[in-house]
């Protein structure tokens, strides 16, 4: 108890210096940090440096144009992320739990997750939970993971890279199968067809793929090189619905999930070929590691079907 006495009396900062170092380096500006808090650019960098003056090291390293985060700032960013994201989370359960607050599940989906996978993540929770609201996003799986580290997000549904961060575990795993599709009619006779048939048609198509930016465009890619399909796509997209949409109409051919294609079937122009290989990704449901997660919340987690 003596300890925690002396540390509060030498406490570099508090929460809210911590919070305006953090957005002075996320934004890499101390104007742009005055204007969201509604403080003088004179004010804001006075708190900073009193941070570094107590920590007695260099956090920003500033120039008449920008501002450049030092390593030791970087490192008290990322915690700072974690240790802010952790206080708001707490304020938010004590405001659910004590004060009336309408519990809020707020989820972040990976834009390569076709629209037909939703009905699964929520419809039996609306039917279960029908006074829990919830929030939902469509953004890329690295902005879903620094969303869950901030909490700005409770859970995240995506194909996962190959290292998650150490700040958010895995609740559940699923297998999500590939499929080539196609607008030719010709797809329709290569049906059973030796993989030397079917791989010469597919090299004279235009190929629409997903971004290799994201996860599953890399693996898919990744997996397409490795059994001889090193194609150069006519047309790189972010979102799986597009593309089948795109194939449709007839502007090439492409490997999406086999569950995407649930809310095409009068689409009867879309041809499916089937590889002799099977591409599969896999989806994780993810959440924050270290924190008792609250009933509603695990109970929405269990009631997420693919």
């Amino acid at each position: 108890m003596h300890y925690m006495h002396e540390y509060l009396k030498t406490a570099p900062f508090d929460i809210y210096e911590l919070h305006l170092f953090q957005l002075v380096a996320q934004h890499r500006s101390f104007t742009k940090a005055a204007e969201i808090v509604g403080l003088t650019q004179s004010a804001v960098t006075r708190q900073v440096q009193g941070i570094e003056g107590k920590l007695g090291v260099a956090l920003l390293e500033r120039t008449t144009r920008s501002v450049r985060v030092t390593p030791a700032g970087e490192m008290l960013l990322d915690e700072s992320i974690r240790l802010l994201g952790s206080v708001q989370q707490t304020l938010q359960r004590v405001r659910e739990e004590f004060a009336g607050a309408k519990k809020e599940i707020r989820v972040g989906v990976s834009r390569s997750i076709g629209l037909a996978y939703l009905p699964g993540f929520f419809h039996a929770n609306i039917q279960r939970q029908p006074d829990k609201g919830y929030r939902v996003t469509y953004q890329q799986s690295a902005g879903i993971l620094s969303a869950l580290e901030a909490n700005e997000l409770d859970v995240g549904v995506l194909c996962p890279p190959p290292r998650l961060p150490t700040t958010v575990r895995v609740t559940h795993r699923f297998q999500d199968a590939f499929t080539l599709i196609s607008h030719d009619p010709v797809a329709a006779t290569l049906e059973g067809a030796p993989k030397k048939k079917i791989a010469s048609w597919a090299a004279q198509q235009n190929w629409l793929l997903l971004d290799e930016a994201s996860n599953s465009g890399k693996q898919l890619r990744s997996w397409m090189r490795k059994h001889g399909m090193a194609v150069e796509p006519s047309m790189t997209l972010d979102s799986f619905d597009l593309i089948i949409n795109l194939v449709a109409l007839g502007m090439g051919v492409s490997f999406v999930p086999i569950r995407s294609l649930a809310l095409y079937g009068k689409k009867r122009n879309l041809h499916r070929i089937a590889w002799p290989e099977r591409f599969t990704r896999e989806l994780v449901v993810v959440v924050r590691k270290n924190r008792k997660l609250p009933a509603h919340l695990e109970q929405f987690i269990d009631n997420v079907l693919f």
